[in-house]
């Protein structure tokens, strides 16, 4: 799906949803209502209700398939999120190690480093629009900073190499967060979801085809559950875009301040 689907507030994407599963099943109850006469409804109404049970239970199928997916990749940019912040911050306490102008440095570079990345990385990602082609600079420069110093005493050793292992866990966990920027439900399986979707209404039009009100009513039921789970599926489909995104607020909220 789009961007300007995704970008849409989740009021407005149900909207969308429901009503185009509302309209296939309009398009459906008045083909089947207008082909049901005389030896074609005979033989519309021949077809077994057996039918229901499988194709509901593959339809089920696609949605667990599809939706595990989907959570499993909105889960992990969280997580992604979540460890480069906590490597961040591990960078932000061992920083008053090495005081005065190294510590300064360091909380510089971090602070443009997260700037950089609520500005310039997120908007990208939203649009899945960023690759892994260039580094991060200020990370870079920090970690070249932090191998450049001279540590004194076992105190200021221990920190460097605390400081260097929290820096790389936070390269590493921006890496994962931009691989999972590119993760999205692909066509064929919108095209499949769908279609299962539209052989089940179709299957249960000619069932009832002989009864309006338990043609509408059944079919509307279904609907209604398909429509649910497209939304569900479409409103976390891309982890970094929508009003249910993975903000960059936990990068925020350790982003070192400036002293005095």
């Amino acid at each position: 799906m789009s961007d300007w689907f995704h970008n849409l507030p989740v009021t407005w994407m149900a909207l969308l949803v429901f009503g185009f599963t509302y309209f296939v099943v309009a398009v459906i109850y008045v083909v089947v209502r207008l082909l049901a006469v005389g030896e074609r409804a005979r033989a519309f109404k021949s077809v077994s209700p057996g039918m229901l049970p499988p194709l509901g239970i593959v339809f089920g199928l696609f949605v667990g398939f599809t939706g595990a997916q989907v959570w499993s990749d909105s889960a992990t940019a969280s997580a992604a999120v979540d460890r480069e912040a906590s490597a961040l911050r591990s960078v932000a306490l061992l920083a008053p190690a090495f005081p005065g102008e190294p510590k300064n440095r360091l909380d510089a570079l971090i602070r443009s480093y997260i700037a950089e990345a609520k500005a310039q990385e997120w908007p990208l990602m939203a649009h899945r629009a960023i690759t892994l082609t260039k580094a991060p600079s200020a990370l870079s420069e920090a970690l070249q900073f932090t191998l450049s110093l001279q540590p004194v005493g076992a105190g200021q050793q221990i920190a460097q190499r605390e400081i260097i292992s929290a820096l790389q866990n936070a390269m590493d966990a921006r890496r994962q967060r931009l691989l999972l920027s590119q993760s999205q439900v692909t066509g064929i399986k919108w095209f499949c979801l769908y279609l299962q979707a539209i052989c089940a209404l179709f299957a249960i039009a000619l069932v009832h085809c002989d009864n309006r009100l338990a043609s509408i009513l059944s079919m509307l039921l279904f609907a209604t559950g398909v429509a649910t789970a497209i939304l569900l599926i479409a409103a976390h489909d891309r982890p970094f875009i929508g009003e249910i995104s993975v903000s960059p607020d936990p990068l925020l909220q350790v982003m070192p301040q400036p002293e005095g």
